[in-house]
């Protein structure tokens, strides 16, 4: 089947990106965990050696079947191929800007900086415990939040006891500080 009749281009990079679309504030570096930097690593070699090298094999596989317009294996194959190649791009884009923050080593224990894990109540008096990581480790599910989030740059430089204030589309908030832990 000819290209004009099916929707595909050549530069599939334009495609919903997910995470690769999070993009760092101008002038700022990409903070990251020790943790962080080492799963961004292992993600890389995952793809690098074990998935990338397997969807090829299937790949060539599939275009030695011969006819490749209805081929289902050589279709999606050629996708994922340019999936993990579009991600491991970005991973290693990300890792060469990568500045690694060990939270462990921080000698003022007693303010909020990247890597503490902090407690806090918000005015109806619900607790939350979140730890302020890098953009790309960030899962707010799990209570980690990327250091450019407007929780984390309220409560940065804040100490336990201090209330801040938080600017939300539903009004201000007031945030008291209830623990600073770091690792």
């Amino acid at each position: 089947m000819n290209k004009a009749f099916v929707k595909e281009s050549d530069n599939d990079d334009d495609e919903d990106l997910g995470p690769e679309d999070i993009k760092l504030p101008a002038g700022t570096k990409n903070y990251i965990t020790v943790q962080g930097y080492q799963n961004l690593r292992d993600e890389l070699a995952q793809l690098m050696t074990v998935e990338r090298p397997s969807v090829v094999q299937i790949v060539s596989w599939a275009a030695s079947n011969g006819d490749r317009s209805e081929n289902g294996d050589y279709l999606y194959g050629k996708k994922r191929l340019r999936e993990i190649d579009r991600r491991m791009r970005f991973l290693t884009k990300r890792l060469e800007i990568a500045e690694v923050v060990d939270p462990a080593a921080q000698p003022n224990r007693e303010q909020i900086f990247f890597g503490a894990t902090v407690v806090y109540s918000d005015k109806a008096g619900q607790e939350f415990r979140i730890t302020i990581v890098g953009v790309d480790e960030a899962e707010p599910l799990q209570g980690k939040i990327s250091w450019i989030s407007p929780v984390a740059r309220a409560l940065t430089k804040a100490r336990e006891g201090d209330t801040v204030t938080l600017r939300t589309p539903a009004g201000i908030d007031e945030l008291d500080i209830l623990e600073v832990i770091y690792p």
